[in-house]
């Protein structure tokens, strides 16, 4: 007898930002959410994500699941992620990014008080 599904997620992201570089990363975010998002409202609606979802390896997951995604990462409350919304949620689901990231501000900081000097 078969247990329950559950779904893997393996965390791509840092060897992403390693072979893209930071913009690279975030143009790549851009691009996924343009794959997800319901192209008359620029959001990621519930429906957007349900009919999308295959394209992420997600098509089994329930609707709740989906919802439960949803409300992870709607900072304004409307329901549905929009640009910014759905670039945060993927750097928070992504540990090893977040301590990246702290880098890569450090780094882009320092660059920018050089170039003032």
């Amino acid at each position: 007898m078969a247990g329950p599904k559950t779904v893997d997620f393996e965390d791509f992201l840092p060897t992403m930002a390693d072979k893209l570089g930071g913009e690279g990363l975030i143009g790549e975010l851009c691009n996924g959410f343009q794959l997800l998002m319901d192209v008359d409202k620029g959001l990621i609606t519930f429906e957007s994500l349900k009919r999308n979802s295959a394209l992420l390896g997600l098509q089994g997951l329930r609707d709740d699941e989906l919802l439960s995604m949803l409300r992870e990462g709607d900072v304004d409350g409307d329901g549905a992620l929009n640009q910014m919304e759905f670039c945060v949620l993927m750097f928070r689901f992504s540990p090893d990014l977040m301590e990246d990231s702290q880098l890569w501000l450090e780094e882009a900081l320092q660059h920018e008080l050089m170039n003032d000097a």
